[in-house]
């Protein structure tokens, strides 16, 4: 947290080094043993501190009379000081008490070890107290309640109470208590990043102010003022991020100028023996036109499942050979790419194109061949797993990376990748169709290419949900199919036995059909514990037809290719996510024969039947990925952490997606009237973009 706070005015010098950045032990109340828990929260200096935002808030609104008092519920009463003593207690801690006199009764407080709290109120005065009372004999206490001095006849202006995260040994009280004194020293020594326009355009909450009603606010409404403006700056700095890389792709990287000529148009095309779609000719021309550019394209091939990506990606890849450079496409795992290395393979039989398949399980001598035909400009395309991206890798002349499944990899490989050779021109795909507020945030840096149309001869998938009593009419159907000569596919979401959670596992399920449902047939398992070779060698059979059925967890989720395999089971169907889903019913839909997929699943929560209803009602994945974004969040769709969405301090991408909207808008228009945010109005802006983004986005200071 330390280093990307917004708004931390820095000094030209140490010696008028801001208060802001010392160590967080100084603040009033913290001390060394208190700055050793902060740390384990992520505070370590004064900035960090104010900046560490409460995670909820109490309402404190519930005024009662003493006889409504309940044990535990956090509750208000108000009445007049009638006694205020402090005494030792025999462990050794002062205790502080304070008798107040409701209209219907007496509500003691308490604090413990804080006698500086005799001091702050006197006999007569009419307050408020907040907090959880507990009965003690007669009366009624509450420890460290929250106090406000009112007027005779005043009603209480009841403000939200923070709640903040915390660790063992910190309680509330102390960090609120902690947090008034940082926030009455400190806040002045805050400086805007925000350009005047901008908190005006947006209506946004100064930065002092800010910090203020987001620790202690008013009232409601002005907590969701500085909630608003510490969101919609979030989303901004990573939009000016996306942006600045955007600007620097443009500008500072030079890439091979590729054209497209129609006499390399026709020898590409003759390699295809069918026609490509139009929404497959609009991408073409798209890549091929951003590919005579001397920049490096940044483009994301976004396609429903089985909308003819791969042919489109060869094709560019093509585009680059026939220029006199090399191609290399990455897949995520060795399956797909042995597949996919299948696939070209077969289009480009009649082709002098030369080609090869770079994964980790290779023989030695057979890689250390590869490596060297690679570096000597032996090889033009080459297709492979991160394997590729390893530091002996050196490409001859590297003209075009594509990318499939990229969100599987993740920012540092995208980074790691664009360093091997000179810069090439970069194509992503992915066949999990990417929400817009995802993609304007894990790939704002990207032009997005849609793929919407899928290849003639395509059969739609007819898909059923199904629980437990329905089990035998499914049996009936699926095995009825493969005596008629098709294959298919059961899917379960565990690898071991795991009674607990009820979930079948491969194993499990392997035994069962063997020897119940689907007797008589020849079954495989297939699942992530099992080496590449083995994993290769079951696929290999299933697709020369050895194999009736596939008994596997999602590792088929993407790009397995089977025309046969028609029929799909998919065991506890609501530990998938709708995309996953989406993907695995994709698998038997790969030719002219009609498709069958049904989803088992037992469960009564309201959302997974929203869910899985949903994907039996429609075949579009850009409308189902709405929804599972909707239902589930980004980090559900996508697996935050691993796979490059940035983690958020308070914007939430579902709630606030239409913030992430306006931040894009303000965020380009910033960039294009100062591209590297150098003028001296934007230089906190860009000291916190690069702060937070710096590293991981791989951004020079261009200011």
């Amino acid at each position: 947290m330390g280093n990307e706070q917004p708004s931390v005015r820095r000094s030209s010098s140490p010696a008028e080094e801001s208060p802001l950045h010392q160590p967080v032990q100084y603040v009033k109340g913290v001390g060394p043993h208190r700055a050793e828990l902060l740390r384990r929260l992520g505070v370590e200096t004064v900035a960090d501190l104010l900046f560490f935002f409460p995670r909820s808030y109490e309402d404190i609104s519930d005024i009662r009379r003493v006889a409504e008092l309940e044990e535990g519920k956090l509750q208000s009463v108000i009445g007049v000081i009638e006694d205020i003593d402090s005494h030792v207690s025999r462990s050794g801690q002062t205790v502080v008490g304070m008798a107040v006199a409701c209209e219907d009764g007496y509500v003691r407080a308490l604090w413990f070890q804080q006698p500086y709290r005799r001091d702050l109120f006197r006999v007569g005065q009419r307050v408020m107290l907040s907090g959880r009372p507990r009965r003690n004999g007669l009366f009624w206490e509450i420890a460290h309640p929250r106090v406000i001095v009112l007027g005779e006849a005043e009603r209480p202006q009841v403000a939200p109470l923070p709640v903040y995260p915390l660790t063992e040994g910190l309680a509330q009280w102390q960090m609120r208590r902690i947090m008034e004194h940082a926030v009455a020293t400190y806040t002045s020594y805050l400086e805007e990043a925000l350009p005047p326009q901008l908190l005006a355009k947006r209506h946004l909450l100064p930065i002092q102010e800010a910090v203020e009603q987001i620790h202690f606010p008013t009232d409601r409404n002005r907590l969701e003022e500085a909630r608003r403006r510490f969101i919609y700056e979030e989303l901004l700095i990573l939009q000016l991020a996306l942006g600045i890389k955007r600007y620097q792709q443009i500008t500072l990287k030079k890439a091979p100028v590729l054209q497209l000529t129609p006499k390399i148009d026709a020898r590409i095309r003759r390699l295809f023996k069918f026609p490509l779609t139009k929404a497959q000719d609009r991408a073409v021309a798209e890549i091929a036109a951003d590919m005579a550019r001397p920049v490096p394209m940044n483009r994301l091939l976004q396609g429903d499942v089985g909308s003819g990506k791969t042919v489109v990606a060869l094709y560019a890849m093509l585009l680059a050979v026939a220029c006199g450079y090399q191609a290399v496409l990455m897949a995520p795992t060795e399956i797909l790419a042995r597949q996919h290395f299948q696939t070209i393979d077969e289009l480009l039989a009649a082709s002098r194109v030369r080609r090869a398949l770079l994964v980790g399980g290779l023989p030695p001598a057979e890689r250390t061949s590869i490596l060297e035909r690679i570096a000597e400009g032996a090889l033009d395309l080459v297709v492979g797993t991160q394997a590729i991206i390893q530091d002996e890798v050196k490409f001859h002349r590297l003209g075009l990376v594509v990318i499939d499944e990229q969100h599987k990899f993740g920012v540092r490989q995208r980074a790691a990748l664009k360093g091997a050779g000179e810069e090439p021109h970069y194509l992503v795909m992915t066949a999990t169709p990417i929400p817009r507020t995802i993609a304007m945030t894990l790939f704002g840096d990207l032009d997005v290419t849609v793929l919407d149309e899928a290849p003639p001869g395509r059969k739609p998938v007819r898909t059923f949900l199904a629980n437990s009593e329905q089990r035998g009419q499914w049996w009936a159907f699926f095995r009825r199919k493969l005596q008629e000569g098709r294959q298919g596919y059961v899917v379960v979401p565990l690898v071991e036995e795991d009674e607990e959670a009820e979930v079948k596992s491969v194993e499990g399920t392997f035994r069962e059909l063997n020897q119940g449902e689907l007797a008589g047939f020849r079954l495989a398992a297939i699942h992530g514990r099992m080496s590449s070779e083995e994993k290769e060698e079951v696929m290999a059979r299933f697709r020369r037809g050895e194999i009736d059925v596939l008994v596997s967890t999602a590792v088929i989720e993407v790009g397995i290719d089977v025309p046969n395999a028609t029929l799909m089971t998919i065991e506890n169907g609501e530990r998938f996510g709708l995309a996953q889903l989406h993907q695995l019913r994709g698998r038997v839909s790969r030719g002219p024969v009609p498709g069958y997929c049904c989803v088992f699943s037992d469960s009564t929560a309201p959302e997974t039947k929203q869910r899985l209803e949903a994907f039996c009602r429609t075949a579009n994945g850009f409308e189902l990925a709405e929804i599972d974004f909707l239902l589930r969040g980004p980090g559900e769709i996508l697996g935050t952490r691993q796979h490059g969405l940035p983690p958020f301090r308070i914007a939430d991408l579902v709630r606030d997606r239409e913030v992430v909207e306006l931040a894009r808008q303000d965020a380009w228009e910033l960039i294009a009237g100062d591209p590297g945010l150098a003028r001296p109005e934007h230089c906190r802006l860009r000291r916190l973009v690069l702060a937070r983004y710096g590293k991981s986005m791989a951004l020079a200071d261009v200011g």
